[in-house]
């Protein structure tokens, strides 16, 4: 019987997975990067002998543009060989935070009728204050 990593890697070697070799290879590439430019980066793509890197902020890109030989010598090491000329762009869209919808999870089935014998003043009117709001939901 044969292991999971002895099918993978021979999965990869067919032409039909030639991406998910490249973006491995690219994400290596990322993580041997220095982190002052690791952290600008949205994600990288190959496109023709292209390799594109979208950016978070304007500033990372004039640092890319800095180091651009160091990403030139890197690829080597990456084994992205095909790769002629490195872009950096930065993307416009910014992330949507999704918005938290207060869900009701029960539907209340107290009426709010009780009677409320407690001496205590302060707690009495915490009782009222409950019985306020079964009611109004």
């Amino acid at each position: 019987m044969k292991n999971m990593s002895t099918i993978l890697n021979h999965l990869k070697q067919h032409p039909e997975f030639r991406k998910i070799n490249t973006s491995q290879k690219i994400q290596k590439l990322i993580d041997i990067l220095p982190l002052k430019l690791k952290k600008g980066i949205k994600f990288a793509y190959v496109k023709g002998e292209i390799l594109y890197f979208v950016l978070t902020h304007p500033v990372f890109k004039l640092e890319f543009e800095y180091n651009k030989a160091l990403i030139n010598s890197l690829l080597i090491s990456a084994h992205l060989a095909n790769i002629q000329d490195i872009k950096f762009f930065v993307t416009n869209k910014r992330e949507k935070k999704q918005e938290v919808k207060k869900v009701e999870k029960y539907k209340e089935r107290s009426h709010g009728i009780f009677e409320n014998k407690i001496a205590n003043p302060k707690l009495h009117k915490l009782f009222e204050e409950i019985r306020a709001v079964i009611k109004n939901s």
